[in-house]
């Protein structure tokens, strides 16, 4: 039987995430169709277009006082993003980064930004993401999926919730106790939740964040201490950072204690919402799941061409650190540039049949995790993560179908898009 704390705090975990959700969802307008439009039409649009849906983005309500222009097409987001001298993160170190006493990668540029990624990046790459993976397989399997076999019927968005918050804070070095990491992601989807537009709702919002930054801040300080003390020997991402140095220096207690509070919020977002849109795919393309079963290999292409067809964060927002052109539209200093990942990833020119979800393509660049500098630097741990995942629900789950008394998963929202509910059934 689960306690009160642990019914409370799994509650909360739940609550936040879908307030966080709601706030991304938007309109409801279907944004790859508008997408496509203005591709056809406008591929550089002077406006808002972001604000079509009324989603929150980086640069708060800065975008209402600002010159925005909107890029729809592959190679102009393409080169908009890998170009991070002309189109910069700085200002979001105006509003969420300030939080974090500036020490957000993200609101990072310049030499400042690959220092810190190059302290980090040892810790996030495919040589020391695969130690973990034995662990991390463990964990899907003992602590999450084999409690569930005997029900015979899941929500398995409650384990895609779960599963990357464990995950995560086990590779950074945080103690392992349920109550402990629940709670911490719970501060981390509410620092998220302060990048709001709706007037009425920002002080509050801004309040809870405040509340949850000052706790996520305490927690992991104390961890921070300990490891310290310990000799910081280990791979753990804490461990690591106390080792590293930073322009030359090593980082005290608060500089590490910060950083990797800055890691946090997204650090589960994406890997939960990236593995509702795969385990959707398989569940609504008989066709697709029955190749997975005979061939595990697969696995990764269909990652790849979920991250295409549907990635989490539909746009990514710089602004520009000169007068430049694009496409004959001049974009003035300080002006917003809005580069359309969804439009972008099914993209005519680029991609053959781009509206259809075909794991046998011919794999290209796409924009689901970014791209250039500032690159999801957590996009082999959010793979592997997902890798054991769905292989330990394949395992355990015999004959894993969705539950004809629900509704089917549906992927939606203008920004983290995902499945809200996957109500399944097995043998």
């Amino acid at each position: 039987m689960t306690s009160h704390t642990e019914q409370s705090n799994e509650q909360k975990l739940e609550s936040v995430y879908s307030s966080v959700s709601d706030a991304y969802k938007g309109t409801g307008a279907d944004i790859y169709a508008m997408c496509r439009e203005m591709r056809q039409n406008s591929p550089v649009w002077e406006g808002d277009f972001i604000g079509k849906f009324g989603v929150p983005t980086n640069a708060g309500m800065k975008m209402q006082t600002r010159k925005t222009v909107a890029v729809f097409k592959y190679q102009d987001v393409m080169n908009v993003l890998k170009d991070a001298t002309n189109y910069t993160n700085g200002f979001i170190a105006e509003g969420l980064g300030a939080v974090f006493d500036g020490l957000i990668i993200l609101a990072m540029d310049g030499q400042q930004h690959r220092n810190v990624r190059a302290m980090l990046q040892p810790a996030f790459m495919p040589e020391t993401v695969n130690k973990w993976k034995p662990a991390l397989d463990r964990i899907m399997r003992e602590e999450f999926i084999a409690p569930l076999v005997a029900a015979k019927k899941a929500d398995l968005a409650d384990f895609g919730l779960n599963f990357p918050i464990r995950a995560i804070y086990a590779v950074m070095g945080f103690p392992e106790d349920k109550e402990t990491y629940r709670q911490y992601a719970t501060w981390g989807l509410a620092i998220l939740g302060a990048n709001i537009i709706d007037p009425t709702k920002i002080d509050e919002a801004r309040r809870q964040a405040g509340i949850a930054l000052k706790g996520l801040y305490d927690s992991i300080k104390g961890v921070v201490r300990q490891r310290r003390a310990e000799g910081a020997t280990g791979d753990d991402l804490i461990s690591r950072l106390i080792r590293a140095e930073y322009e030359g220096r090593k980082l005290d207690d608060h500089e590490v204690t910060t950083f990797v509070r800055s890691l946090l919020p997204a650090a589960t977002e994406t890997t939960t919402r990236t593995f509702s849109a795969v385990m959707t795919m398989l569940l609504t393309k008989p066709e697709l799941m029955a190749r997975l079963m005979a061939d595990r290999s697969l696995l990764n292409k269909i990652i790849d061409e979920t991250v295409r067809f549907e990635p989490v964060s539909t746009f990514k927002v710089r602004e520009a650190a000169n007068d430049m052109e694009i496409g004959g539209v001049k974009i003035e200093k300080g002006s917003f540039v809005q580069c359309m990942v969804a439009s972008a990833n099914r993209d005519e020119t680029v991609f053959e049949n781009p509206d259809v979800f075909d794991v046998d393509r011919r794999q290209k660049p796409s924009f689901g995790f970014g791209f250039g500098a500032h690159m999801c630097i957590g996009q082999f741990v959010a793979k592997v993560e997902i890798v054991c995942a769905v292989n330990a629900v394949l395992d355990l789950l015999p004959n894993l179908r969705v539950d004809p008394t629900q509704a089917p998963p549906v992927i939606e929202g203008a920004m983290l898009r995902g499945a809200k509910n996957i109500h399944v059934i097995w043998d």
